[in-house]
């Protein structure tokens, strides 16, 4: 079954590589192209990231470096892999090709800037999250003590996200922001979040945010890291399903989707390793529900509402 993955880290692992990793069959990339394959996965989502220790002026131009890496090294050397430039894209995508659509993990690098983002539109970037865990001029992060919401910079960026219909991603952000996310944004999503009912951890969603994100068209994306899937982050297939479950359960049957934050990773749910292993997932889960919902899991309710369709 073909699956959409809306989250990975593989550019930071190329430009951290430095030219040295082959996006076709590099091991260290959980995410290669032939891993992809191998489990079906028919679109894969790249999320441009800086490491927040980065000097400020210097986060522009590593965010442009990764987009490079996502041109020559994903792109370029690899002529089965297709950009997803526009929403209609997706569906122009032939047999044997796999998508690739750039994300933005956090808007740090932009300074104050909106004109950056734009560029970033240009470049092709479809989803931008205000913030990682930190915070920045948009936004206070899930890890951020004071817990704030969106500055009146962030309402910009999710203005022009709405301008560009561009969906803005809510994984990592504080709970205060969320709420003035779902206020303003006309195409949320959660890229990588889980229950935050089933496991109490920052990064994850409660259930009174979640049942927000289906009530707005949102779609909300299960993420394999176990600390997010178990407290104790020991964590098997059988203990993300129960995520998909809690959410079914919230009324979002229609709207979830993957999101497996391979390549950002370093701990794994069992048989879940990289995206070579992601049938394993969709097997388990083909014998807890029936075929059309899965198949709107690993897809199809991301599709059902791409900005244009909703």
């Amino acid at each position: 079954m073909e699956v959409i993955d809306l989250h990975c880290d593989a550019l930071l692992k190329l430009w951290e590589g430095k030219g040295r990793l082959s996006f076709a069959d590099s091991p260290k990339l959980d995410t290669n192209k032939e891993r992809l394959k191998e489990g079906h996965v028919k679109v894969q989502c790249f999320a441009i990231f800086i490491e927040p220790e980065i000097k400020q002026e210097q986060k522009f131009q590593i965010v442009l470096e990764q987009i490079d890496y996502f041109y020559r090294e994903v792109l370029d050397k690899n002529q089965d892999m297709k950009q997803i430039k526009d929403w209609s894209d997706f569906y122009k995508l032939k047999p044997g090709q796999i998508g690739a659509m750039l994300t933005l993990e956090g808007v740090d690098a932009i300074g104050n800037d909106l004109t950056k983002l734009s560029i970033l539109y240009q470049l092709g970037v479809k989803a931008v999250g205000l913030t990682w865990n930190t915070a920045n001029l948009a936004a206070d992060g899930a890890l951020e003590p004071r817990g704030g919401g969106l500055t009146l910079f962030g309402k910009e960026v999710v203005h022009l996200n709405n301008q560009h219909q561009v969906l803005t991603d809510v994984s990592h952000l504080s709970e205060r922001g969320f709420w003035d996310v779902m206020e303003l944004a006309h195409y949320p999503i959660a890229s990588h979040s889980n229950s935050k009912a089933l496991c109490n951890h920052p990064r994850n969603l409660t259930d009174e945010q979640a049942v927000a994100m289906f009530k707005r068209g949102g779609t909300v994306h299960v993420v394999y890291y176990p600390p997010f899937v178990k407290e104790d982050g020991n964590a098997s297939i059988a203990d993300l399903i129960k995520h998909i479950d809690r959410f079914c359960a919230l009324g979002g049957a229609k709207h979830i989707g993957l999101g497996s934050d391979f390549d950002g990773i370093n701990m794994f749910v069992g048989n879940l390793e990289n995206a070579a292993k992601t049938q394993n997932l969709i097997n388990e889960l083909l014998k807890h529900y029936k075929e059309e919902q899965v198949i709107g899991f690993a897809y199809q309710n991301f599709l059902n509402r791409l900005p244009g369709r909703t």
